[in-house]
């Protein structure tokens, strides 16, 4: 059966209209309402149409047949709940009892040398631009494409975030050799409002351009960079300097309180997991045990 299931369908446009309405970001009422479709592809029809039955059996399909991560066991969850409550409001049962184990994955972290060799062959200014300061910084991708030249403190050496995920602005520190490189760079299209601006099919429209540069480009690059470096099997994302800029901060010694205030986490305990993924101090605790240990075992 074909089903019209285009962003002008009007079930998914209400469903996403009512999950702006309701203050979710941009990406995650992307993420719900593609899965949505989704659901609407399996069923062959809108999901205002589904049955409780029908829903339970999709949510054992996805967890027997298909082996998806938790992680994304989870978006379909919560989009069918917030579907099933905000839009199309069902009392059902199955809702409430949908539930995902979540997932305690440590991030992929790179060595400062290896994030070097990363930037180094990003050959494009724009890209080794804009790497270098997702990493120097400590962003996300979307914080990133969405600098604005007013974000810029350049007289206290700070960089104003806005609108970072759950809606939070932050300070986060400014490095005197990000700051040059974006002086150059941005000296090289001087748009008056974005700091990585589209560039345009013929690369000149960057001066006046009205959005940033898109998100697929980005990831792009560092897949092709990746490739090169046959490190394409190792989990690692632009998301992944964003965790070697809080991992690297706290082997310099910067305590995690600050960490936490660099990155915008809501709880301490988020940043923590950067304890898990550093060896600072390890060999002198190695070394200890060693200690420990030689005077207890008896040969």
């Amino acid at each position: 059966m074909s089903i019209d299931l285009k962003p002008t369908c009007p079930v998914l446009q209400q469903f996403s209209e009512d999950l702006k309405i309701a203050g979710l970001s941009e990406r995650t009422q992307e993420s719900y309402c593609r899965a949505l479709r989704k659901f609407a592809t399996y069923l062959g029809k809108t999901a205002d149409q589904a049955t409780e039955e029908q829903v339970r059996k999709y949510l054992i399909h996805i967890l027997d047949e298909r082996k998806l991560s938790a992680s994304t066991l989870n978006v379909i969850h919560q989009a069918l709940k917030k579907f099933y409550t905000i839009s199309f409001r069902r009392d059902w049962k199955v809702l409430k009892l949908a539930r995902v184990q979540q997932e305690q994955k440590l991030p992929v972290v790179l060595s400062v040398g290896e994030v070097q060799i990363l930037l180094k062959l990003i050959e494009k200014p724009a890209m080794r631009c804009f790497f270098t300061t997702v990493y120097t910084l400590g962003l996300r991708l979307q914080e990133g494409l969405f600098l604005q030249v007013r974000d810029i403190d350049a007289k206290r050496m700070l960089v104003h975030i806005h609108r970072g995920k759950g809606a939070k602005d932050r300070l986060v520190p400014l490095p005197s050799t990000t700051l040059e490189l974006l002086r150059t760079y941005w000296a090289s299209h001087r748009n008056p409002t974005w700091i990585f601006p589209a560039e345009g099919r013929n690369h000149k429209q960057a001066s006046t351009a009205i959005q940033p540069m898109s998100e697929s480009s980005v990831q792009d690059v560092i897949k092709a960079v990746l490739d090169q470096l046959n490190w394409g099997n190792r989990g690692i994302s632009t998301h992944t300097l964003r965790h070697c800029y809080a991992t690297h901060l706290l082997e310099a010694g910067v305590s995690l309180k600050l960490i936490q205030k660099y990155l915008g986490h809501r709880q301490l305990t988020s940043t923590m997991i950067y304890l898990h993924v550093t060896t600072m101090g390890e060999e002198s605790a190695v070394s200890k045990i060693n200690s420990l240990m030689k005077r207890c075992v008896v040969s």
